[in-house]
């Protein structure tokens, strides 16, 4: 076999085709306020895309306490009600879409558009959610109006007023 014959079948094995290396780049850019507060846990976010209607459409992102000892973080998820009510309690797994809390700050997420939520996603109007709750603080929700087209950039940005400050969604193709 040719080395380019090997290389090919590499490529073919993985899945990746030439749409693969046309994949965009959603980056979320999340502001976690420093709160004022004695005893501070970090906020539990999660983010998701809901259509125009407000139904829940797909989970993007999860940051939960995820060491815990027997998941015993994942029991306050509830404190995410809006995304407890509308996909949370139906979960069987968080794999894939999870990670662990965040510190206060900037703290920015790459989601490849053929690998997240976006993945498969209809151009049209949607709404990207992001909901903030912490354990002895408070709660927070901002939606970013999301115009789809995986062909156009998008951008879009709300700001939070507690648990959230500045949220920014880009996309480019």
């Amino acid at each position: 076999m040719t080395a380019r014959f090997i290389a090919f079948a590499a490529v073919a094995a993985t899945g990746l085709t030439a749409s693969m290396a046309d994949a965009g780049q959603v980056v979320l850019d999340i502001e976690i306020p420093t709160q004022k507060v004695a005893e501070y846990h970090k906020p539990y976010v999660a983010g998701w895309i809901e259509d125009a209607a407000g139904n829940h459409v797909a989970n993007a992102f999860l940051w939960y306490d995820v060491k815990k000892p027997e998941n015993r973080g994942a029991r306050w998820l509830k404190g995410l009600r809006s995304w407890w009510r509308k996909s949370g309690r139906d979960l069987t797994s968080t794999d894939g879409f999870s990670g662990a809390t965040r510190a206060p700050g900037r703290n920015t997420l790459a989601l490849d558009t053929n690998a997240s939520a976006f993945k498969g996603l209809k151009p049209g109007a949607y709404s990207f959610v992001v909901e903030a709750s912490r354990e002895q603080g408070g709660h927070d929700q901002v939606k970013l109006p999301l115009t789809w087209n995986p062909a156009r950039a998008v951008t879009a940005n709300a700001k939070g007023t507690t648990e959230l400050g500045q949220v920014k969604l880009s996309y480019k193709p």
